[in-house]
């Protein structure tokens, strides 16, 4: 089994040297950063399994951080690590998203259990939605969690974005009109709704571009389709 990655942010030096050496004898691939906007960078760079992350830190805290992890949409789980133990702190925790709040100090023979129990239910979890993903050309597209995915690249979508390429695969290789997709995923077909449909197909475009069997086609004044083989969930 390959290794699990893990992305740590603890700020404290030793606390995060010792656990990321600890969890590195334990099998588990360690990237230690130290704050929350090195953080941000590193996932919008790198794959990871699960994110753990320190409340306590200064300028951007764990929880601004985890904000800040689903304002951009980065598809990874995370826990928390904490010397606060107050009821409101763990309930704020787990309202962002959270799978789990570690307090300090820690034990890490504990820490250990709980990633390989957390990790072995995320990846279960994870192959029930690639047994229900569509396979378009060479992408495989997972309705459940917005992701996109061609070889080993993955490409997190907007809800619009997922609702927009769900619509046209399940209508693939017919004409998709102008006036049933704005009626149907935005609720108005209008002038300014027409726009907002253009950016998103030319995005769509954008983000299938590596499958040359893959095409959006643009039916002048009438609506799009999508030109593709697909294979839909369970067939």
């Amino acid at each position: 089994m390959d290794e699990y990655k893990l992305l740590l942010v603890e700020d404290d030096d030793s606390l995060g040297y010792l656990l990321s050496e600890y969890l590195k004898m334990k099998n588990f691939s360690v990237y230690w950063v130290k704050n929350g906007n090195d953080a941000l960078a590193t996932l919008s760079e790198h794959q990871f399994d699960l994110c753990i992350l320190d409340v306590m830190m200064p300028d951007m805290d764990g929880f601004k951080l985890a904000e800040n992890i689903n304002k951009r949409n980065i598809a990874i789980p995370f826990l928390f690590l904490t010397a606060r133990s107050l009821k409101i702190d763990v309930l704020k925790g787990f309202s962002l998203g959270a799978i789990d709040y570690i307090r300090k100090p820690i034990d890490e023979e504990e820490l250990v259990v709980r990633l390989n129990n957390l990790l072995g239910i995320l990846a279960k979890k994870q192959q029930r939605k690639e047994e229900n993903a569509y396979l378009i050309g060479k992408y495989s597209y997972f309705p459940s969690n917005y992701e996109l995915k061609i070889n080993d690249e993955k490409r997190q979508l907007t809800a619009r974005e997922s609702e927009l390429l769900l619509y046209l695969l399940k209508n693939k290789n017919n004409i998709c009109l102008h006036k049933d997709i704005l009626e149907t995923l935005w609720g108005k077909n209008d002038y300014f709704n027409r726009k907002s449909l253009n950016v998103f197909i030319t995005r769509l475009r954008k983000y299938l571009a590596k499958d040359d069997s893959i095409k959006i086609d643009n039916i002048h004044n009438q609506g799009f389709i999508l030109v593709c083989n697909t294979n839909f969930p369970n067939q």
